[in-house]
């Protein structure tokens, strides 16, 4: 038998609300609304797992290019995240973080991301990672341009420099990524801490996740053999 060996940090890429919709004949706004009802669920059930730290893709810098009516519906949803519903978050002693671009954002959103940041910024329960308005090769771009406004030469620039200014350098790389929908691609999440991230898939859309799944996940990652290029 497999010993179980719970990863640190769950990194999940999360697609398939929209044809979750369609495939109930449903509109865009109630698959949003479906997925977005299950990330707390899903992430509560990995932190009572063992799970210190779970990131979720939430929107990235390429979903501006949907729809104004679909834009403002996620911005609504993650609105009501960062505010009436953080206490799904805080009476599990959820720690929040927002990771992404500050570009873009109304000043309800980033009073909000502060807000919360602040209120949950004690609790030691496990931390959510919200990748939010993120791209990957930004936050790569972001770090850099903060390196060379320190002053630093390009000759002294390192890999464990870049890894102290990416965005909340604190959280660590992630140990498993999970997309759901079928799809298998990157699309551009955490491409600093998914170096060696083990990979996997679901063919079920977002919104038939269920917390067997977590532990599904679990137990595939206690399979797999980490050698990091060893």
């Amino acid at each position: 038998m497999t010993d179980i060996v719970v990863p640190k940090h769950i990194g999940f890429i999360i697609d398939g609300n929209r044809r979750w919709a369609k495939q109930h004949g449903l509109t865009t706004y109630e698959g949003h609304l479906a997925g977005y009802e299950l990330v707390c669920e899903i992430v509560i059930a990995a932190f009572e797992a063992g799970v210190e730290y779970v990131s979720a893709y939430i929107f990235s810098t390429e979903n501006w290019q949907r729809s104004e009516e679909e834009v403002g519906n996620l911005m609504g949803l993650v609105l009501k995240l960062l505010t009436t519903d953080l206490i799904k978050l805080s009476d599990k002693n959820v720690k929040l973080k927002i990771l992404g671009s500050r570009d873009r954002l109304s000043d309800d959103i980033l009073s909000a991301i502060e807000e919360a940041e602040s209120t949950t910024a004690k609790n030691t329960g496990g931390t959510l990672a919200l990748c939010f308005n993120y791209g990957g090769q930004l936050e790569v771009v972001d770090a850099v341009k903060k390196i060379v406004q320190s002053g630093i030469k390009s000759d002294d620039i390192t890999v464990e420099m870049i890894s102290k200014n990416i965005y909340t350098p604190e959280i660590p790389p992630i140990d498993i990524v999970v997309r759901t929908s079928g799809e298998k691609r990157l699309s551009n999440f955490m491409l600093w801490r998914t170096t060696y991230s083990e990979i996997m898939f679901f063919d079920k859309m977002w919104p038939d996740m269920t917390k067997d799944d977590v532990t599904d996940i679990i137990n595939e990652y206690s399979k797999r053999s980490r050698r990091f290029g060893r």
